[in-house]
């Protein structure tokens, strides 16, 4: 009788722990948002084509990215007179990077990446002096509130990592 009983436990202890090891993803991660962004490219070699998924501009840019998610520090959901749009803004080492990028690139697009899909395209006009980027997506307004959620919320995970890595 104790012998089944030992059995029994270890039987389901087991099955508990294979039931543990069977969840490979947790609900934060399927939340994770990347947003990256890369510089339009004049030259055919190296460049990838990306297509934005709405009004389906082409353009080839350069495939290494110029600002990462490391370089995020928050992103906001704005409204102007334009419309709605995403406020990234970066650290001081990238806003410092930004500014000349910008001023070396003008007349060409920054494009950002977010989880992989090429969503909005700004046009560099001038060089960006304060740290903050500006972008139309072409999502769905409704969308914009979670999806700003979520970088943030992946924003603050590197940034929680990074220094505990220090």
């Amino acid at each position: 009788m104790i012998k089944l009983r030992c059995l029994l436990l270890l039987g389901l202890v087991g099955l508990l722990l294979l039931g543990a090891g069977c969840k490979t993803r947790t609900p934060d991660l399927e939340q994770t948002s990347v947003a990256r962004f890369l510089i339009e490219s004049d030259s055919t070699k190296g460049a990838i084509q990306v297509m934005l998924p709405i009004s389906g501009v082409s353009m080839r840019v350069a495939p290494k990215p110029v600002i990462t998610e490391f370089d995020i520090r928050q992103v906001v959901e704005a409204e102007v007179e334009m419309g709605r749009c995403v406020l990234f803004q970066l650290s001081p080492a990238a806003s410092r990077d930004l500014y000349r990028l910008t001023a070396s690139n003008i007349g060409r697009r920054l494009v950002v990446v977010i989880n992989g899909k090429p969503l909005g395209a700004r046009l560099l006009d001038r060089p960006l002096e304060a740290g903050t980027l500006f972008i139309f997506l072409e999502v769905a307004d409704e969308s914009l509130p979670a999806m700003v959620k979520n970088l943030n919320a992946t924003t603050v995970k590197i940034q929680e990592e990074v220094e505990r890595r220090g």
